[in-house]
């Protein structure tokens, strides 16, 4: 099976978004050349992802999830053990809100456990791991559910998620900018993390380090923000830097060598 690029995953879910994407609209935002687009297009219709036009290429209406699902495969190893050093980082008997993300999907996995655990989310695949627990009390955000990651988005999961002063947010994102900037595709999207990080005590940023690689075009916050960074390799020295001197405590969750 083949792997797909990061920013092929990212066209993919433009696509799925718009249903159609343009080979200059990508160039100018991933920062490479038309031509570079047109391969990405290429490979993405030789594996039936996506459907070649003029100009650009369609979202077929048989893909809905594989962008998603192609996310939630990547780096899956690295999700994992940034999860765990989240779960460490969060007592029993506390609130948290998550947002949409494969990454936070795994962070709910390793929540499973904890007691007296009070939980927000504005993502489904969250509250359904999560309403398992014996632990912890859910609640879901409302709003619109899109199909292809149900995620809750629109004004009304503002609302609800406004109503809540919690311990922690747990965000994911789908970029991190060379400055420090975290970015998304879905200024809808964007708008419900925004919240979320105004709701919370304490602010933890999850992502994989395939992050650093990718671009978005709206702007979550910026990483100097954030309380608590975990990711799973050492970031660009920029990156660490920048921790260091906004006081963002930055957890590399790497994976343990074998004795």
């Amino acid at each position: 099976m083949q792997l797909l690029l990061p920013r092929q995953i990212d066209i993919l879910e433009i696509a799925r978004r718009d249903g159609r994407v343009e080979v200059d609209d990508l160039a100018n935002a991933f920062g490479v050349t038309p031509q570079t687009i047109r391969k990405d297009l290429n490979e993405l219709c030789d594996l039936k992802k996506l459907q070649r036009v003029h100009g650009g290429a369609v979202f077929p209406s048989n893909t809905v999830n594989l962008a998603y699902q192609a996310r939630r495969d990547l780096a899956c190893d690295g999700k994992t053990r940034i999860a765990k050093a989240v779960a460490d980082l969060i007592p029993n008997n506390s609130s948290v809100i998550l947002n949409i993300g494969t990454t936070t999907e795994q962070v709910a996995y390793a929540l499973r456990h904890h007691e007296g655990l009070l939980a927000i989310t504005n993502n489904l695949n969250v509250a359904f791991i999560l309403s398992e627990a014996d632990g912890a009390e859910v609640v879901v955000s409302g709003g619109m559910v899109r199909k292809s990651d149900r995620g809750i988005v629109g004004a009304a999961a503002v609302d609800l998620l406004r109503q809540f002063k919690v311990d922690f947010a747990v965000i994911g994102t789908s970029a991190i900018d060379e400055d420090g900037e975290l970015l998304d595709f879905d200024y809808r999207e964007v708008r419900v993390s925004q919240v979320i990080l105004e709701q919370a005590r304490k602010k933890i940023l999850v992502a994989d380090a395939m992050k650093f690689q990718r671009r978005a075009p709206v702007q979550i916050g910026r990483l100097k923000e954030m309380d608590i960074f975990v990711t799973d390799a050492p970031p660009p020295r920029p990156i660490v830097a920048m921790c260091r001197e906004a006081d963002v405590r930055l957890i590399v969750a790497a994976e343990t060598e074998n004795p």
